[in-house]
Formats: structure tokens, C-alpha cells, sequence
């Protein structure tokens, strides 16, 4: 009995020790905080990257990504190649000081409040999208997909391009403009300039909705290209 309570009491002796270790590195370090100068140096260059987008900005500057930072008179913040100040960030900094030049990393979260639009019942492909289809939500763009509609003009003269769930957030790649001009179709081309017009006509190679470049091959066989009007006709360039 006293051999097993030495054993057990050395066990924990041995085990104890390495599993406070392990829970220490798996513990988050705290980062170090940023100088004010930082911090509006960031926030200045993300208002910038933000200016135009549809919606109340908001930005927050969080902390370096790889330790504390080291003192810097001239900071050039920057985004990585193909990033963009969209949700969560990291947000490169280049001090060009002559002794030691550096670049290091912040994290950043930059959110967009705007008006967004959703699917207020089940929408079913090719059907046009009407005034009761959708509605407007409020919310973070950044945590929806970036193809979000935002703008109501977007969703007229438009149909389903597929399905569309009740509740689903409205993306561009989910509807397409209404077809004016169908593959196959024979169609009037029209050629117009100041005090002449002439016409003929021609069957359509692909479909198109008002206002998009279609293809045409005439009667005598040639190869035509212009812009599908309202009227289910190709206008030649001039």
C-alpha cells in the first residue's frame, strides 16, 4: 500500500509540472499595446482604403500580429497583395528609419453598416423579381458575401438565375437581366447615323438582355456584333 501512494504521489510530482507547461503555451500571450501614433496611422490609411463604400464604416485597430513594435519616425501602413479592408485585416507597417529599417504587422477589423437586400419568400428560377419579392435588412456587409446587393436598381428588370431560399441575402451571380434577344432568334440589326438607317436581318448567337453586346450571323452569312436594345433589336456600333 505505501509502495502505491509513493508511486502515485511521484506521478504527480512528474505529471503536474509538464501539464502547467502545456497549458501555459497554449494560453494567449497578451499583446502589446499600440502607441496613439500607430493607431491613427492605421486608422487614417484604412478611412482612406474605406471611402465610398455603402455603408457607416467603423474601424478598429487591434495589436501587432508579431510582438511589440519598435519606435518609427517615418510609418508607412500598407495592405498585403491582394488584401482588402474588408472585415478582419492585417495591416502591414514599414518604417523607413536609416538605422534599422522594419516591417511588421497589425490586426485590424474594419465593419460596414449598410442596407443590404434579402429574399422575403422562395424565388423560383426565371421568374422576374418584383417590388414583393425583397426587402431591405440592416446589417454588416463584411460578413455577408461580397456580392451582396446593396442597391435596389440592381433588382430591377432582372429574373432568378436560380432557386432563391426565403431569407436569402441577394447576391448578383443569383439573378440575370431579362432576356430581350434569345440564342436562334431572328432578330432586326440596325445601322443608324445622321440622315440615314438601314436594317436587316439576322439570327442571334447568343441571348442577351437589354443594353448587353450580342452576336448575329445575317442572311448572306456574316458575322455582326452590337447592342441589344429594349425593343428585342442589335444596334450597330456607329
Amino acid at each position: 500500500m505505501m509502495e502505491k501512494t509513493y508511486s502515485h504521489t511521484r506521478l504527480l510530482k512528474i505529471v503536474l509540472p509538464a501539464l502547467a507547461a502545456g497549458l501555459a503555451a497554449a494560453m494567449p500571450v497578451a499583446a502589446a499595446p499600440l502607441t496613439g501614433d500607430v493607431r491613427v496611422a492605421v486608422d487614417k490609411f484604412l478611412q482612406a482604403q474605406t471611402a465610398g463604400l455603402p455603408g457607416k464604416v467603423s474601424i478598429r485597430v487591434e495589436a501587432p500580429g508579431s510582438g511589440s513594435l519598435p519606435p518609427c519616425d517615418a510609418l508607412e501602413p500598407f495592405l498585403p497583395r491582394g488584401a482588402a479592408a474588408w472585415g478582419r485585416v492585417s495591416v502591414g507597417l514599414r518604417c523607413h528609419s536609416e538605422q534599422k529599417p522594419w516591417t511588421r504587422f497589425v490586426l485590424a477589423h474594419v465593419a460596414v453598416e449598410g442596407r443590404y437586400f434579402v429574399a422575403l419568400q422562395n424565388i423560383d428560377t426565371g421568374k422576374p423579381l418584383g417590388a414583393g419579392d425583397f426587402a431591405a435588412r440592416n446589417g454588416d456587409l463584411t460578413a455577408l458575401p461580397r456580392s451582396v446587393v446593396t442597391d435596389p436598381s440592381e433588382l430591377e428588370g432582372v429574373v432568378a438565375a436560380n432557386r432563391i431560399a426565403s431569407g436569402a441575402p441577394l447576391r448578383r451571380e443569383m439573378v440575370r437581366g431579362v432576356a430581350v434577344i434569345q440564342q436562334g432568334q431572328t432578330v432586326k440589326v440596325v445601322a443608324a447615323g445622321p440622315g440615314y438607317s438601314v436594317s436587316t436581318e439576322a439570327r442571334a448567337m447568343t441571348s442577351a438582355g437589354a443594353g448587353a453586346i450580342v452576336r448575329a450571323k445575317t442572311l448572306d452569312g456574316r458575322l455582326v456584333s452590337g447592342v441589344a436594345d429594349e425593343e428585342g433589336q442589335i444596334r450597330l456600333a456607329q
